[in-house]
Protein backbone atom coordinates (compact mmCIF):
# COMPACT_ATOMS: atom_id res chain seq x y z
CA UNK A 1 0.00 0.00 0.00
CA UNK A 2 1.23 3.55 -0.56
CA UNK A 3 2.05 5.82 2.36
CA UNK A 4 0.75 9.13 2.63
CA UNK A 5 2.21 12.66 1.02
CA UNK A 6 1.55 15.43 3.92
CA UNK A 7 1.87 19.01 2.88
CA UNK A 8 3.26 20.82 6.11
CA UNK A 9 2.76 25.01 6.76
CA UNK A 10 5.63 25.82 8.57
CA UNK A 11 5.91 29.18 10.04
CA UNK A 12 6.76 32.22 7.83
CA UNK A 13 8.83 33.95 10.14
CA UNK A 14 8.22 33.39 13.98
CA UNK A 15 8.91 29.46 15.18
CA UNK A 16 6.50 29.53 17.49
CA UNK A 17 3.55 29.73 14.57
CA UNK A 18 3.75 25.69 14.21
CA UNK A 19 0.88 23.49 14.72
CA UNK A 20 1.11 20.31 17.02
CA UNK A 21 -0.12 18.62 14.30
CA UNK A 22 2.71 19.69 12.24
CA UNK A 23 5.04 18.84 14.30
CA UNK A 24 4.06 15.45 15.21
CA UNK A 25 3.76 14.70 11.52
CA UNK A 26 7.44 16.04 10.98
CA UNK A 27 8.14 13.51 14.04
CA UNK A 28 6.52 10.83 12.45
CA UNK A 29 7.27 10.87 8.53
CA UNK A 30 10.08 8.92 7.05
CA UNK A 31 11.20 11.64 4.81
CA UNK A 32 11.23 15.62 4.32
CA UNK A 33 11.44 17.05 1.20
CA UNK A 34 12.38 20.94 1.13
CA UNK A 35 13.20 23.31 -0.44
CA UNK A 36 16.40 24.48 1.35
CA UNK A 37 17.48 22.02 3.54
CA UNK A 38 19.61 24.07 5.50
CA UNK A 39 16.54 26.38 6.55
CA UNK A 40 14.31 23.72 7.47
CA UNK A 41 17.12 22.28 9.82
CA UNK A 42 16.35 25.39 11.58
CA UNK A 43 13.47 24.56 12.02
CA UNK A 44 13.69 20.55 12.79
CA UNK A 45 16.56 21.50 15.39
CA UNK A 46 14.23 23.78 17.30
CA UNK A 47 11.72 21.31 17.93
CA UNK A 48 13.95 18.17 18.58
CA UNK A 49 13.47 16.65 15.07
CA UNK A 50 15.95 14.34 13.50
CA UNK A 51 14.57 12.83 10.35
CA UNK A 52 16.29 12.50 6.97
CA UNK A 53 15.78 15.37 4.54
CA UNK A 54 16.01 15.89 0.85
CA UNK A 55 16.21 19.23 -1.18
CA UNK A 56 12.97 20.10 -3.25
CA UNK A 57 12.83 22.87 -5.44
CA UNK A 58 12.03 24.44 -8.89
CA UNK A 59 15.44 23.03 -10.19
CA UNK A 60 15.21 19.69 -9.26
CA UNK A 61 11.64 18.79 -9.34
CA UNK A 62 10.65 17.24 -12.40
CA UNK A 63 13.73 14.09 -11.31
CA UNK A 64 13.03 14.77 -7.60
CA UNK A 65 9.41 14.03 -8.33
CA UNK A 66 9.63 10.51 -9.55
CA UNK A 67 11.99 9.93 -7.15
CA UNK A 68 9.27 10.58 -4.31
CA UNK A 69 6.64 8.87 -5.76
CA UNK A 70 8.72 5.89 -5.62
CA UNK A 71 9.40 5.47 -2.36
CA UNK A 72 5.52 6.37 -1.49
CA UNK A 73 4.56 3.63 -3.53
CA UNK A 74 7.30 1.53 -1.43
CA UNK A 75 5.48 2.60 1.39
CA UNK A 76 7.79 5.78 2.79
CA UNK A 77 5.39 9.13 4.03
CA UNK A 78 7.18 11.79 2.91
CA UNK A 79 6.43 15.35 4.45
CA UNK A 80 6.65 18.28 2.04
CA UNK A 81 7.33 21.57 3.15
CA UNK A 82 8.50 24.76 1.74
CA UNK A 83 10.98 27.00 3.22
CA UNK A 84 8.17 29.29 4.93
CA UNK A 85 4.32 28.94 4.52
CA UNK A 86 1.79 26.62 2.90
CA UNK A 87 3.35 24.64 0.41
CA UNK A 88 2.50 25.17 -2.91
CA UNK A 89 1.27 28.96 -2.35
CA UNK A 90 4.19 30.58 -4.99
CA UNK A 91 6.16 27.38 -3.92
CA UNK A 92 7.23 23.87 -5.38
CA UNK A 93 4.96 20.93 -5.20
CA UNK A 94 2.21 21.49 -7.53
CA UNK A 95 4.23 18.23 -9.76
CA UNK A 96 4.27 15.86 -7.02
CA UNK A 97 0.79 16.42 -5.55
CA UNK A 98 -0.64 15.96 -9.25
CA UNK A 99 1.93 12.60 -9.27
CA UNK A 100 1.07 11.11 -6.38
CA UNK A 101 -3.08 12.07 -6.92
CA UNK A 102 -2.35 9.93 -10.63
CA UNK A 103 -0.80 7.52 -9.05
CA UNK A 104 -3.82 7.07 -6.27
CA UNK A 105 -1.13 8.32 -3.29
CA UNK A 106 -3.21 9.99 -0.10
CA UNK A 107 -2.19 13.32 0.02
CA UNK A 108 -3.18 15.20 3.42
CA UNK A 109 -2.64 18.98 4.01
CA UNK A 110 -1.19 20.36 7.28
CA UNK A 111 -2.74 23.21 7.09
CA UNK A 112 -1.22 26.23 8.88
CA UNK A 113 0.43 29.57 7.78
CA UNK A 114 0.27 31.66 4.97
CA UNK A 115 1.65 35.41 4.52
CA UNK A 116 -1.25 36.10 1.90
CA UNK A 117 -4.48 35.35 4.01
CA UNK A 118 -1.90 36.32 7.42
CA UNK A 119 -1.74 40.41 5.19
CA UNK A 120 -5.05 40.05 4.24
CA UNK A 121 -6.81 39.51 7.73
CA UNK A 122 -5.39 42.67 8.99
CA UNK A 123 -5.21 44.85 6.10
CA UNK A 124 -8.25 46.45 6.83
CA UNK A 125 -9.48 45.46 3.28
CA UNK A 126 -12.54 43.73 1.99
CA UNK A 127 -11.70 40.13 2.75
CA UNK A 128 -15.42 38.39 1.84
CA UNK A 129 -13.70 38.30 -1.84
CA UNK A 130 -10.23 38.17 -2.71
CA UNK A 131 -7.50 36.85 -5.76
CA UNK A 132 -4.21 35.60 -5.07
CA UNK A 133 -1.94 36.22 -7.59
CA UNK A 134 1.11 35.36 -6.43
CA UNK A 135 4.42 37.17 -7.36
CA UNK A 136 3.92 39.50 -10.20
CA UNK A 137 6.21 39.38 -13.71
CA UNK A 138 9.40 40.50 -13.23
CA UNK A 139 9.69 42.59 -16.43
CA UNK A 140 7.70 45.51 -16.78
CA UNK A 141 5.75 45.38 -19.10
CA UNK A 142 4.68 42.08 -18.95
CA UNK A 143 3.64 43.53 -15.01
CA UNK A 144 2.24 46.34 -16.24
CA UNK A 145 -0.12 45.00 -18.55
CA UNK A 146 -0.92 41.99 -16.25
CA UNK A 147 -1.76 45.07 -13.85
CA UNK A 148 -3.72 46.68 -16.23
CA UNK A 149 -6.16 43.10 -16.77
CA UNK A 150 -6.80 43.32 -12.83
CA UNK A 151 -7.62 46.80 -12.21
CA UNK A 152 -11.54 45.67 -13.41
CA UNK A 153 -11.68 42.87 -10.68
CA UNK A 154 -14.34 43.37 -7.38
CA UNK A 155 -12.23 41.96 -5.16
CA UNK A 156 -9.11 42.61 -2.83
CA UNK A 157 -6.04 41.29 -5.26
CA UNK A 158 -2.97 39.55 -2.95
CA UNK A 159 0.70 39.80 -4.45
CA UNK A 160 3.86 38.72 -2.95
CA UNK A 161 6.58 41.09 -4.01
CA UNK A 162 10.70 41.55 -3.42
CA UNK A 163 12.18 44.25 -1.74
CA UNK A 164 13.93 45.44 -4.33
CA UNK A 165 11.46 45.27 -7.11
CA UNK A 166 8.91 47.23 -4.80
CA UNK A 167 9.07 50.51 -5.60
CA UNK A 168 8.71 50.21 -9.45
CA UNK A 169 6.11 47.82 -8.51
CA UNK A 170 4.30 50.62 -6.51
CA UNK A 171 4.75 52.69 -9.85
CA UNK A 172 2.89 50.29 -12.24
CA UNK A 173 0.18 49.91 -9.78
CA UNK A 174 -0.61 53.48 -9.62
CA UNK A 175 -0.76 53.77 -13.00
CA UNK A 176 -3.04 50.98 -13.41
CA UNK A 177 -5.28 51.77 -10.18
CA UNK A 178 -4.72 55.39 -9.76
CA UNK A 179 -5.47 56.20 -5.85
CA UNK A 180 -7.34 52.97 -4.91
CA UNK A 181 -6.36 51.94 -1.29
CA UNK A 182 -3.61 49.47 -1.20
CA UNK A 183 -1.72 48.02 1.94
CA UNK A 184 2.15 46.86 2.23
CA UNK A 185 2.53 44.22 5.02
CA UNK A 186 6.26 43.37 5.53
CA UNK A 187 8.05 40.72 7.91
CA UNK A 188 5.09 39.47 8.69
CA UNK A 189 5.19 37.49 12.25
CA UNK A 190 8.91 38.83 12.85
CA UNK A 191 10.58 41.71 14.82
CA UNK A 192 9.59 44.21 12.25
CA UNK A 193 6.41 43.51 11.28
CA UNK A 194 5.08 46.50 9.86
CA UNK A 195 1.83 47.35 7.89
CA UNK A 196 1.71 51.04 5.41
CA UNK A 197 -1.55 51.93 3.84
CA UNK A 198 -2.59 54.65 1.92
CA UNK A 199 -2.66 54.89 -2.30
CA UNK A 200 0.39 53.58 -3.97
CA UNK A 201 1.92 57.17 -4.53
CA UNK A 202 2.00 57.37 -1.09
CA UNK A 203 3.55 54.32 -0.40
CA UNK A 204 5.88 55.12 -2.91
CA UNK A 205 7.01 58.40 -1.52
CA UNK A 206 7.17 56.94 2.14
CA UNK A 207 9.20 53.87 1.18
CA UNK A 208 11.38 55.51 -0.96
CA UNK A 209 12.82 57.62 1.72
CA UNK A 210 14.18 54.80 3.79
CA UNK A 211 17.67 54.25 3.80
CA UNK A 212 16.88 50.38 2.55
CA UNK A 213 14.20 48.20 1.74
CA UNK A 214 14.12 44.93 3.15
CA UNK A 215 12.11 41.50 3.59
CA UNK A 216 9.06 39.32 2.69
CA UNK A 217 6.38 41.61 1.27
CA UNK A 218 3.24 41.22 0.74
CA UNK A 219 1.19 43.56 -1.38
CA UNK A 220 -3.05 44.17 -1.25
CA UNK A 221 -4.90 46.18 -3.35
CA UNK A 222 -8.56 47.39 -2.51
CA UNK A 223 -11.49 46.36 -4.79
CA UNK A 224 -12.87 48.23 -7.65
CA UNK A 225 -15.09 51.04 -6.03
CA UNK A 226 -19.24 50.30 -7.12
CA UNK A 227 -20.14 52.09 -10.14
CA UNK A 228 -21.64 55.22 -9.29
CA UNK A 229 -22.57 56.56 -13.04
CA UNK A 230 -24.59 54.50 -15.37
CA UNK A 231 -23.75 52.58 -18.48
CA UNK A 232 -25.43 55.04 -20.41
CA UNK A 233 -23.70 58.12 -19.21
CA UNK A 234 -20.15 56.14 -19.17
CA UNK A 235 -20.97 56.27 -23.10
CA UNK A 236 -21.89 59.23 -23.73
CA UNK A 237 -18.61 60.40 -21.93
CA UNK A 238 -16.62 58.19 -23.60
CA UNK A 239 -18.22 59.40 -27.02
CA UNK A 240 -17.29 62.88 -25.66
CA UNK A 241 -13.62 62.31 -25.33
CA UNK A 242 -13.62 60.56 -28.73
CA UNK A 243 -14.91 63.96 -30.41
CA UNK A 244 -12.29 65.96 -28.37
CA UNK A 245 -9.66 63.83 -29.97
CA UNK A 246 -9.08 60.84 -27.73
CA UNK A 247 -8.53 57.91 -28.87
CA UNK A 248 -11.21 55.34 -27.90
CA UNK A 249 -8.82 53.04 -26.19
CA UNK A 250 -7.82 55.99 -23.80
CA UNK A 251 -11.31 57.51 -23.36
CA UNK A 252 -12.25 54.10 -22.04
CA UNK A 253 -9.40 53.96 -19.67
CA UNK A 254 -10.52 57.19 -18.53
CA UNK A 255 -13.75 57.05 -18.37
CA UNK A 256 -13.92 52.91 -16.72
CA UNK A 257 -11.33 54.63 -14.03
CA UNK A 258 -13.57 57.55 -12.69
CA UNK A 259 -16.66 55.47 -12.53
CA UNK A 260 -15.64 52.38 -11.61
CA UNK A 261 -17.37 50.07 -14.93
CA UNK A 262 -14.98 47.71 -16.06
CA UNK A 263 -13.30 48.40 -19.04
CA UNK A 264 -14.57 45.24 -21.17
CA UNK A 265 -18.01 46.23 -20.47
CA UNK A 266 -17.80 49.50 -21.91
CA UNK A 267 -15.95 48.17 -24.95
CA UNK A 268 -18.80 45.82 -25.64
CA UNK A 269 -21.23 48.72 -25.45
CA UNK A 270 -19.75 50.90 -27.96
CA UNK A 271 -19.05 47.96 -30.09
CA UNK A 272 -22.71 47.12 -30.44
CA UNK A 273 -23.64 50.68 -31.58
Amino acid sequence: MPAILYLVSTPIGNLEDITFRAVRILKEASLIACEDTRQTRKLLDHYGISKPVVSYHEHNEAARTAELIRQLEGGVSVALVSDAGTPLISDPGYRLVTAAVAAGIKVVPIPGPSAALGALAASGLPTDSFRFCGFLPHKQNQRRKMLEVLSDEDCTLIFYEAPHRILETLDDIGAAFGDRPVVIARELTKLHEEFLRGSARELRVQIAGRPSIKGEITVLIAPRRPAATSAEQAEEEVRGLERAGMSRMDAVKQVAKSSGLPKRDLYRRLLKD
